[in-house]
């Protein structure tokens, strides 16, 4: 009995020893904690602090932590629909339905963009999933940190346009006023140049250009490469991109004169073409050269009549020394020969349609001169303006516009829409007196104005001499 108390006495002592030993090595770790808060900066604390979390933790269970918030963020990487049904009735002049869930970047004068990675999407790249060309719901986006991308994802490197348009990039008009805001923000970061284009239409993916306007990207950028996903159905991913889905949006007047003067310039460059004292001839006799240019099309909006067209502006350029008729079909040149021949003209006259788009070629202070068939004038809404709009953008004089009065009547005459659609496809008249009168007036202002110009000393011409901005 003795020797049992003795012995149970003998492991309380044991016990009451380890629990003290214990109890004193926290307290001096709590003390060593303490001193370090009230001497040491928090800079230092910190950096202690997690050096001796480290000491307790096993370099392989670090790793295991950080592997699995690295996973955790991969995880959370949520993809949203590219079009967003609910701003369906904005999606023009409201809050747009591609990438809704952004607010985009403004800067004074320019178009509003995004740009990946930036502060303003916390430093994350830009990634997309889905091809889908006819459901933009079915393809979605996302923003991710680069070392935490979603699983499977392909990262694009290098620089990448994104473009998304509510009308095409097919058509010449609606292709240049997607693409003029890619090409100004090039123009001010530097000159950059894409490693790709990725364009949409709605949220829908679209695999190409239009022939004209890829060849004017591609004269001012090089190669074009349009991203067609086609690696695989997975997240990709872009080192960088910038997003454009407002056209011209808020961009001012004076750029998009910059943007025009560089378009054409690069254009120009890219067709071997030098305007060097283009503006300035004389013929033999010192009267002013003065071109005049009547660009033709087939089908849809073209002259009924286009032989008498051509007499009555012929017979009045004979009229003015120095004046030059050219009569061009569109459908029948090339790029080149489309920018060789506006390039060689002060005077365009022209139906209303997609070939006028190519006044961007003509030089500052050009004439720019447009025919309408029956009806448009009434049904067709502000869009008839489109090419008076792009003649003030690109530094022309829109010479004014004719509206043919004689043509068939629209059977549903309280329908705007069904009437436009009635009239778009027809084709225009000619009246030989208003004809012959508005030639006569527009011709007489540009030789005044080559006058003019020819007495003006060589150090203040216009732009179009000057070497390309990029």
């Amino acid at each position: 009995m003795e020797d049992h108390l003795k012995s149970c006495t003998q492991s309380k002592s044991k016990c009451f020893s380890t629990k003290f030993i214990s109890i004193f090595v926290s307290s001096l770790f709590l003390v060593i904690i303490l001193f370090h808060t009230q001497y040491s900066s928090p800079f230092e604390f910190s950096l202690s602090a997690r050096s001796q979390i480290r000491a307790f933790l096993s370099q392989e269970n670090y790793s295991d932590v950080i592997e699995t918030m690295n996973a955790e963020l991969k995880d959370s990487v949520t993809f949203l629909p590219l079009k967003d049904l609910r701003f369906t009735e904005t999606a023009r002049d409201g809050h747009t339905w591609f990438m809704s869930s952004l607010n985009d970047i403004l800067e004074e004068n320019e178009t509003e963009h995004l740009y990946f990675p930036s502060k303003e999407s916390k430093g994350r790249l830009l990634c997309f999933k889905g091809r889908d060309i006819r459901d933009g719901t079915k393809n979605s986006y996302a923003l991710a940190w680069r070392g935490s991308l979603p699983d499977s994802a392909i990262l694009l490197e290098g620089l990448t346009f994104v473009s998304d348009t509510y009308y095409n990039h097919d058509n010449l008009w609606h292709g240049i006023c997607a693409m003029a805001p890619l090409v100004r923000w090039s123009m001010k970061n530097e000159c950059l140049n894409p490693a790709r284009w990725v364009l949409f239409h709605w949220g829908e993916l679209r695999l190409k250009m239009g022939s004209w306007v890829q060849q004017l990207m591609q004269a001012n950028f090089g190669e074009v490469k349009v991203e067609g996903f086609d690696r695989g159905d997975v997240p990709y991913c872009f080192e960088k991109a910038i997003v454009m889905r407002h056209d011209l949006g808020q961009m001012k007047q004076e750029n998009k004169l910059k943007v025009s003067d560089q378009l054409r310039c690069k254009a120009r460059s890219y067709c071997g073409l030098n305007p060097a004292g283009k503006g300035r001839e004389m013929n033999e006799r010192g009267f002013p050269i003065i071109r005049l240019t009547l660009l033709m099309r087939r089908g849809s909006r073209s002259f009924k009549n286009a032989t008498a067209v051509t007499d009555i502006f012929a017979k009045e350029c004979a009229q003015v020394e120095g004046c030059i008729l050219h009569v061009a079909q569109s459908e029948d040149l090339s790029f080149c020969d489309q920018v060789k021949v506006l390039t060689n003209t002060d005077i365009v006259a022209s139906p209303h349609g997609a070939q006028l788009t190519n006044m961007l070629f003509m030089d500052r202070e050009s004439s720019v001169m447009e025919f309408f068939p029956k009806g448009w004038k009434e049904n067709a809404g502000v869009g008839q303006y489109a090419h008076h709009w792009m003649a003030n953008q690109s530094g022309m004089k829109h010479q004014g516009a004719w509206w043919d009065p004689i043509g068939e009547e629209c059977p549903s005459p309280q329908d705007h829409l069904q009437c436009f659609h009635f009239h778009k496809d027809g084709m225009v008249g000619h009246n030989k007196t208003y004809f012959a009168e508005w030639a006569r007036r527009v011709i007489d202002q540009v030789r005044l104005s080559k006058v003019e110009l020819a007495s003006v000393d060589q150090a203040k011409q216009l732009h179009d001499s000057k070497a390309c901005v990029c």
